[in-house]
């Protein structure tokens, strides 16, 4: 067995449930340890921390896949870890829910990504992701994996991302296997929505936040709601299913904005909701100047900061549009607001809050601090899949 040894005391976060061995943690290989390979990682002084997959072209040396000394690396390995995320899903879910089937190095297969969308007519779809060396050298194992316990109509692959240049890898996106159409509908809360495979966002939807969703059509019965960074209306649309008055969604996306379109007529919610393609930030400074007031408003950007380099710069927007967004809001209303930035934790979101509060001289309640649902699980060591912040807050 080829080895890697790691420098004295760099064990420690692989203790604690980490699973990456960055290039500069390595003290010395033993044998050729050429990328793909199966390799061992041990302590400098020679004590079993794990094994993974090697890839000489990235920081990310080593993935561990399994901490347990007698476990080889072959397709029966991915069809446990597979089988028990499938598994673990069915208790928590129904067989015509939509939710993310495996999450990566969470459910224990670092860079494999797995939604599993459910069409109104019965279908099963998957959409993939390989965002590393390591699950794309077993990629015909993981795919007959899912294709013996799933049996999909279609697999879309969206590995379309930039971390994959630094694995050496190339960006690559299409149908495994037999083409379908990409455009696909789901039944999310009781609402209908139009899920893009191709070309929508990350792996096609965001499934993430579907229970939060659910948890704010609850305070917007009779309210007048304020949907912001909207992208397929989702939280609007169930925002009108809980019973709002009224629903302005927005985005700067003209595109988001036509599949808003889409998705109200389709639910027959043109009486309630309206979407206007509009940048957040200078529309909550119009609605401020104009002296426009929201029952509720829905803040669920996109991730200001994707390093730890820019959280300042991120906190700066983050706080703008939480403080506006306070300022607007009738006395006793709602505010969800949202972070999906594992970089801007927990103590700088709650922080940004406060001081938001602060500046924008309102008592603000927090009603529950709440996460992605139980389909998007953390790993305890392992704080990048701890990355969805979303508080409920009333705002007096």
């Amino acid at each position: 067995m080829e080895r890697v040894f790691l420098k004295e005391g760099e064990e420690d976060r692989l203790l604690r449930g980490h699973p990456w061995i960055f290039d500069n943690e390595i003290g010395r290989y033993q044998g050729a340890c050429e990328t793909g390979s199966v390799i061992d990682v041990l302590t400098k002084s020679g004590h079993f921390l794990g094994r993974g997959i090697i890839n000489r072209n990235s920081k990310i040396q080593v993935r561990i896949f399994t901490r347990i000394r007698e476990e080889t690396i072959d397709r029966a390995f991915f069809e446990r870890q597979i089988s028990r995320a499938t598994e673990g899903r069915s208790l928590l879910y129904d067989d015509t829910d939509s939710y993310r089937l495996f999450f990566a190095e969470a459910d224990g297969i670092p860079g494999l990504v797995v939604d599993r969308f459910v069409t109104l007519s019965g279908e099963i779809y998957l959409s993939i992701q390989f965002l590393a060396f390591a699950v794309e050298a077993y990629r015909d194992d993981i795919i007959s994996v899912l294709r013996d316990l799933v049996s999909p109509a279609g697999i879309f692959e969206r590995s379309d991302v930039h971390v994959r240049a630094l694995e050496g890898l190339q960006e690559r996106k299409g149908w495994i296997g037999n083409s379908r159409n990409p455009l696909i509908f789901i039944r999310e809360n009781g609402v209908e929505l139009e899920v893009d495979l191709e070309n929508g966002q990350k792996t096609g939807y965001f499934l993430d936040q579907k229970h939060n969703r659910q948890f704010i059509s609850k305070l917007c019965r009779g309210k007048n709601v304020l949907d912001t960074f909207t992208h397929t209306g989702a939280f609007g649309l169930n925002a009108w299913k809980g019973g709002a008055s009224s629903v302005l969604s927005v985005d700067i996306s003209a595109e988001a904005v036509a599949t808003v379109n889409r998705n109200i007529a389709r639910n027959r919610a043109e009486h309630c909701v309206t979407a206007q393609t509009a940048d957040v930030f200078d529309l909550l400074k119009s609605f401020e100047r104009e002296g426009r007031r929201f029952d509720a408003i829905i803040l669920d950007p996109p991730a200001f900061t994707k390093n730890a380099k820019m959280i300042d710069k991120a906190y700066g927007g983050y706080k703008e549009i939480n403080l506006r967004a306070m300022k607007i809001l009738q006395p006793g209303g709602y505010l969800l607001s949202c972070s999906c930035s594992h970089f801007f934790g927990s103590d700088h979101f709650y922080g940004m809050l406060q001081n938001a509060a602060m500046d924008a001289r309102r008592k603000v309640q927090i009603l529950e601090k709440r996460g992605p649902g139980p389909d998007h699980p953390s790993l305890i060591g392992y704080p990048e899949s701890d990355y969805l912040k979303a508080a409920f807050m009333r705002v007096w």
